[in-house]
């Protein structure tokens, strides 16, 4: 999950949504069917009268102890279930936020394409899983269409990653860059960053002459790798963290490998409403924190990633 150019993803989740696909599916998603998600698990925290920071908390949450947060719990190193619990690059450092804030962070699992929908309609109080923020998740437009198809949410940055091409182990056919995609079979998770990445790729080849390429979408990553192990898709496109985590672990590191430089580097954000300003600056201020006391270094030493560390909590840094 670094974001250097050597090769989302040191984690990027790079997992940004299309936005506004998801924005207009939720409000039939909301009124036709019940919540979805699963319940996931807390992350553990000091109570408030310890922590330095429950104060910067609304009242609500404060008094509840608890911060919902919505999570696509499928997605190792970043976040994933291990013994029934969620752990990971996100759980570490949201548990590491709860030790400043004072309360428990409970990840509650749903599909990543269906996490901005919950924000909006209050089931969750936030959103951690690896999401970029991107211009277009912040003012709620489809990147698909360029139209407005939501109230957008805020983000407070907290790590950096880019995309990466993950193939089998050996590189059978030779993928080295996105150009090599033309004409291919590429699998990965809908709703993110690397969907839209692949999209405006295959839009390329067509205009360069060359044949579409073939997407294979599905509702969580390891679906995508399954289909790359089985030889049905040439590559997966994920954050660097993810694709470097799964070339190391599949198979004992026999399974696929990264080839490629990172593509489009960007920050990940814990994404909160426009409206929830008291609990965004909260996070803000708990992320830089452990900036300053050396948690957040450590954590990210834990599971790999430093090259993805960000030196101060911006909001809304996205482009």
């Amino acid at each position: 999950m670094t974001a250097s150019s050597t090769r989302r993803t040191t984690v990027a989740r790079s997992r940004t949504a299309a936005f506004g696909a998801i924005a207009v599916a939720g409000a039939l998603i909301l009124t036709g069917c019940g919540d979805h998600t699963d319940k996931g698990s807390d992350t553990g925290s000091s109570s408030s009268s310890s922590a330095p920071l429950a104060s910067k908390l609304p009242d609500d949450i404060r008094k509840a102890g608890v911060i919902k947060v919505g999570s696509d719990i499928a997605y190792p190193p970043v976040e994933y279930m291990q013994s029934g619990k969620a752990v990971g690059v996100d759980p570490d450092i949201a548990e590491a936020l709860g030790k400043q804030l004072g309360v428990k962070f409970d990840f509650q699992n749903g599909k990543f394409d269906q996490l901005i929908v919950g924000l909006q309609s209050k089931r969750f109080d936030m959103v951690m899983s690896a999401m970029n923020d991107t211009k277009d998740r912040q003012n709620g437009i489809d990147s698909d269409t360029g139209k407005k198809a939501g109230n957008g949410a805020d983000f407070v940055d907290y790590f950096t990653a880019g995309t990466s091409i993950l193939v089998q182990k050996g590189n059978p056919k030779g993928i080295k860059t996105l150009d090599d995609l033309c004409g291919q079979v590429v699998a990965l998770q809908q709703g993110t960053t690397s969907e839209g990445i692949a999209k405006t790729q295959s839009t390329k080849c067509t205009k360069d002459g060359k044949k579409a390429i073939t997407l294979q979408t599905f509702d969580t990553d390891p679906e995508a790798l399954l289909r790359l192990k089985q030889g049905a898709s040439v590559a997966d496109l994920n954050d660097f963290p993810v694709a470097a985590y799964n070339a190391k672990t599949s198979g004992g590191g026999k399974d696929f490998e990264v080839v490629g430089d990172q593509i489009e580097a960007g920050p990940y954000g814990i994404a909160v409403t426009k409206e929830n300003t008291q609990l965004r600056d909260a996070l803000q201020a708990a992320v830089n924190a452990i900036i300053k006391n050396g948690d957040y270094q450590k954590i990210l030493a834990k599971w790999n990633v430093t090259q993805g560390a960000v030196t101060e909590a911006k909001i809304n840094g996205g482009s």
